[in-house]
């Protein structure tokens, strides 16, 4: 695994799987639609889809994705929230890795869709994000999509400030050889006018 750490063991010490599901769990009870992401990403997905959840946490996109009818495949580099994943849906694929890792897993290429949910993006190791992008683009089957949703200000992020614009997330996606297809400022779908938080889709050509 790689020893730089990211910004999210930095923040928890590797222990937040069980508050974290037991959070969205209360979610779920009160009523909240706890699965928007899912729902957005199945939007964009053709039947029986290849998806993968880049920092799946416990699982909670891949798991309504499932049950939505596609095959999805989790990563993420917190055993603590692997072991909730693994726990609610024994039947998936789980794997514990850095997210600069993935290309290195053996995964069959050919995804039709990596969604990196839940402020992945800017949680990721400082200086590795590029990286990571290209690895997830390098995943994607030819017209595969990108999915990133994350905070751009202190308000939307578990942060003291932003580590990520879009401006560098453009340019990561650029420079591994994505496009850019369209950018929302929900998971609902709402156009991108500005904002503390985007939604952003890039394609493989």
């Amino acid at each position: 695994m790689d020893e730089r750490g990211n910004r999210w063991s930095e923040l928890t010490g590797g222990e937040a799987g069980e508050r974290y599901a037991a959070r969205f769990a209360a979610l779920a009870e009160s009523g909240t639609d706890v699965h928007g992401e899912a729902h957005f990403c199945a939007g964009l997905l053709a039947p029986g889809s290849r998806v993968l959840d880049a920092g799946c946490g416990t699982g909670r996109v891949a798991i309504r994705l499932a049950e939505l009818g596609h095959s999805c495949t989790g990563v993420d580099a917190d055993a603590s929230m692997l072991a909730q994943a693994r726990r609610r849906a024994p039947e998936m694929a789980w794997c514990e890795a850095d997210l600069v890792e993935v290309a290195d897993l053996g995964l069959e290429p050919g995804f039709d869709m990596a969604v990196a949910a839940g402020n992945v993006v800017p949680l990721l190791a400082p200086g590795t994000e590029p990286a990571v992008v290209s690895a997830l683009a390098s995943l994607l089957r030819p017209g595969g999509l990108l999915v990133a949703g994350f905070g751009l200000d202190a308000d939307h992020l578990p942060l003291a400030e932003a580590t990520v614009t879009l401006a560098h997330y453009d340019t990561w996606c650029v420079g591994a050889g994505l496009e850019p297809l369209s950018r929302h400022a929900t998971w609902d779908g709402d156009a991108y006018t500005g904002g503390g938080y985007a939604v952003s889709v890039h394609r493989r050509p």
